[in-house]
């Protein structure tokens, strides 16, 4: 379901493309950003940072895409969001005892060393820089249409394909603990 709510205004601004033009989708993202993000405050009396950053960056570049009737700013949004993103998991290489990856998930997965973390953490900074990279190639080599496309259906793939690998990586490092794995004998 989160991840879902987290898609709702990329799925949104997909369908309104669709049926009118770039600068409805972009009214609709703004305004479905406004809404998710007032939402979880309502429901959690707190924002996610990941919901923060997309907010100003969307009321920003979308705000400047309707006022100059100029789609370029929408399209660096992704870009821009992945590329705050590859910053805040370096930062966090050098802030604290733990980086982002192990701060999200160490609570729920254990792994033999903190390298692990590590190299994780790392190659999601990669990751982000080349989304970032891939997703101005396709809005500034290809049509809006096919750009479009991508937004949904491209980034979401490699993000799955990424996790995938990323699974198969950290599964060799997970250090199953013995009372939860009597609970089902």
């Amino acid at each position: 379901m989160k991840l879902f709510f987290d898609f709702l205004p990329i799925l949104l601004f997909f369908v309104a493309y669709k049926v009118y033009d770039i600068y409805i989708a972009t009214a609709v993202i703004i305004v479905a950003t406004v809404i998710q993000v007032a939402w979880h405050w309502f429901k959690h009396r707190k924002i996610e940072n990941m919901h923060l950053i997309t907010l100003v960056l969307v009321l920003v570049l979308g705000g400047l895409t309707l006022l100059l009737q100029d789609e370029n700013f929408i399209k660096w949004k992704p870009t821009v969001v992945n590329w705050a993103f590859a910053l805040a998991f370096l930062g966090s290489q050098f802030i604290g005892k733990k980086n982002l990856l192990q701060r999200m998930l160490d609570k729920q997965i254990t792994v033999s060393s903190p390298k692990v973390w590590k190299n994780l953490n790392f190659a999601w900074i990669v990751f982000f820089i080349v989304i970032g990279i891939v997703n101005l190639f396709v809005a500034f080599n290809f049509d809006t249409n096919t750009w479009v496309n991508f937004k949904l259906f491209g980034m979401l793939g490699l993000t799955l394909v990424f996790v995938i690998g990323q699974s198969f990586y950290l599964t060799r490092y997970i250090v199953v603990d013995d009372d939860e794995s009597n609970k089902d004998i």
